[in-house]
């Protein structure tokens, strides 16, 4: 998949005279489908929610008694994909889980083997009661996550997650955080959105936060020239009120 996504980025970041707008944006939209969230991270498979034994069980089937009889145990031991019992919690939905895993004393900040964190995975998920819950317990919203060097409030945006995008703002996360593919929270909502209600509401939050309408991407393209190259008349419209140049 990560190859897939390496192809179509390597063409996408050429400089505009070398790929044109057309195939530019075929190539954005192709993009866009391919880097769902089941792709963009790793949850349990069946096999191994089947496998596991301990803490790691017990949170993957919300077993609230199991964990809290789990003294001596690392609460943050790894599975074969560095998930801890949380992240095999939150991948779940297991939230009595999360919750009794908190209290344990579980890391809201540890990272899996490809660097997602609980608040990525709620907010990839577009799980807003558990990004709740984990943002109300303290984990961070600033951390930098996934191999995209990004943050929880990056992936929301690219999905078009208005209220998760919404609550990690309200948390405090990083708004002009510019990832290594050179994309703002603010530009992937154009990039990777498809125009639709969601996608505008995601950017007019972004906006109505503060965020810099004019950080542009590595190739030079103002956020108000990505959005008018992928014909997103309405995000150019609050791009303008704005101030975009």
């Amino acid at each position: 998949m990560r190859n897939v996504e390496g192809v179509f980025l390597s063409v996408l970041l050429m400089p505009g005279r070398v790929c044109a707008p057309v195939l530019r944006q075929a190539l954005v939209v192709a993009l866009c489908l391919a880097a769902t969230p089941a792709s963009a991270q790793t949850p349990p498979s069946a096999a191994e929610l089947t496998l596991y034994t301990g803490l790691h069980a017990a949170a993957a089937r919300g077993d609230v008694a199991a964990i809290g009889r789990a003294t001596g145990r690392d609460i943050d031991e790894r599975d074969g994909h560095g998930r801890t019992p949380l992240m095999v919690a939150v991948h779940e939905q297991r939230y009595a889980a999360v919750r009794a895993l908190i209290a344990a004393g579980a890391d809201l900040e540890a990272l899996d083997d490809e660097r997602y964190d609980a608040v990525t995975i709620a907010a990839v998920a577009n799980d807003v009661e558990m990004l709740r819950i984990v943002l109300e317990a303290g984990a961070s919203a600033a951390q930098i996550t996934s191999p995209y060097d990004g943050t929880a409030l990056i992936a929301a945006a690219h999905l078009g997650h208005v209220e998760v995008v919404r609550m990690l703002i309200a948390a405090g996360a990083p708004l002009d955080h510019v990832n290594n593919l050179g994309w703002t929270a603010l530009i992937e909502s154009i990039v990777l959105g498809d125009g639709g209600p969601a996608h505008v509401a995601t950017l007019k939050a972004l906006v109505d936060a503060g965020a810099d309408v004019n950080i542009a991407d590595r190739n030079g393209d103002s956020p108000l020239a990505l959005a008018r190259r992928a014909g997103h008349k309405e995000m150019e419209r609050i791009l303008l009120a704005a101030g975009a140049k």
